[in-house]
């Protein structure tokens, strides 16, 4: 087994030879000395954050009132074109809205009316729990049948799956399982929370018809910053989604008694957009645009196949798909004590990981950010505290 100093010279190597490191620069950093590895569940803030949301609170909220609105209006659209690129979509078919689970919501329930003569709603028992408490309400309200997994598919209106499972970090194929589907006639809702900002995702290429995901995770937009929703341009005025709200109504201001959606992504909007939230969520989108979606995506494919090879050096047990091209953005450790190893790695060794049941100490390695000596002090922590 390596020691401790040999595995930190490596990692040190490692950070010194990254082209990207000059990009933890870009973000507020508290105390450098953390190893903050918890980015897929909370990206650190940009420091372009704060001054953009104090302009806004001051300028053109403090100072604009009421009149600010002539160029928040279109807020959500446009900062979903800034995002459309990173995930594969075309500018028109992503809004920046709401929060995942309300997206989420609306879509399946949106996908559905364009599947009327099918009553299964497919999804993976092992997914994320707001995909699943979602499913689960949606087809008790409407008396539909939830299939756990996706053997078959010729009788389901509806597929949702997550391009990469939030425990072992697999990437799912997506073009392959949305050919499949297509072929047999059912709508697949991607979730791409774990994907965006992370992963050159290619929704157009891959025949993607409808997606959701957060902006807080690898896009770093911060707390409750607002989710997104795709929807393939060739799709968007045959859906009847549910909401219909004021945003979404052809003449928003003529104030009609009657409600007519409009015929762009717009139609998928639903209240009064959170301008901080969009702000906010706006800024993590330009950095990770900056830095690049495909170089972040080779970090990301470096920083697994390190962690990894920590983890086998280390004999700590991991789930973790080696293949680089299955492996998402975080490694999990497999300890029968995770949980309470979860919290000594904080309070003892300034190592900031999380848990996930029923085993797993998840490690979050967001590319711009993460330092390959945290992924080194992390795995060499787990060792030595559960030794």
């Amino acid at each position: 087994m390596p020691g401790t100093n040999e595995l930190h010279a490596i990692a040190e190597r490692h950070d010194a030879d990254d082209p990207l490191a000059g990009w933890r620069d870009e973000f507020h950093v508290a105390d450098p000395d953390l190893a903050y590895l918890d980015g897929n569940s909370l990206g650190m803030p940009p420091k372009r954050t704060f001054d953009r949301v104090e302009r806004l609170l001051r300028d053109e909220w403090g100072s604009g009132l009421i009149r600010s609105w002539d160029h928040w209006l279109d807020m959500p659209q446009r900062v979903g074109d800034q995002l459309a690129p990173l995930i594969g979509a075309a500018p028109g078919e992503v809004a920046v809205h709401d929060s995942t689970t309300v997206n989420l919501y609306q879509i399946i329930r949106t996908a559905l009316r364009l599947r009327p003569d099918r009553s299964v709603i497919a999804i993976d028992p092992g997914d994320f729990p707001t995909d699943r408490y979602v499913v689960d309400s949606i087809a008790a309200a409407d008396d539909l049948t939830v299939r756990a997994g996706f053997d078959r598919l010729d009788d389901v209106a509806v597929a949702v799956r997550s391009m990469i499972d939030y425990r072992t970090a697999e990437i799912t194929d997506i073009v392959a399982e949305t050919a499949r589907a297509t072929a047999d006639g059912a709508l697949v809702v991607w979730d791409l929370s774990h994907a965006a900002g992370l992963h050159p995702v290619d929704l157009n290429a891959a025949g993607a018809q409808l997606a959701v995901g957060c902006t807080y995770k690898f896009l770093n937009g911060g707390p409750g910053a607002p989710a997104f929703t795709y929807v393939a341009a060739d799709l968007i005025e045959q859906l009847d989604e549910p909401f219909h709200g004021w945003f979404a109504q052809t003449d928003q201001f003529a104030m009609g008694a009657r409600f007519r959606p409009r015929d762009d992504i717009g139609r998928m909007l639903v209240g009064t957009p959170g301008m901080l939230g969009l702000v906010a969520a706006q800024c993590g989108i330009e950095v990770t645009a900056e830095a690049g979606i495909d170089a972040i995506r080779a970090k990301s494919i470096a920083l697994g196949r390190f962690g990894l090879g920590c983890c086998d050096a280390l004999g700590l047990a991991t789930s973790t798909p080696r293949i680089d091209d299955r492996r998402g953005g975080h490694l999990c450790v497999n300890h029968p004590d995770a949980k309470r190893l979860t919290t000594r790695l904080a309070a003892e060794r300034k190592v900031l990981a999380d848990f996930r049941e029923p085993d797993v100490i998840r490690l979050g390695c967001s590319p711009l950010t993460t330092r390959f000596s945290d992924v080194a002090r992390a795995a060499l922590a787990i060792a030595e505290l559960s030794s």
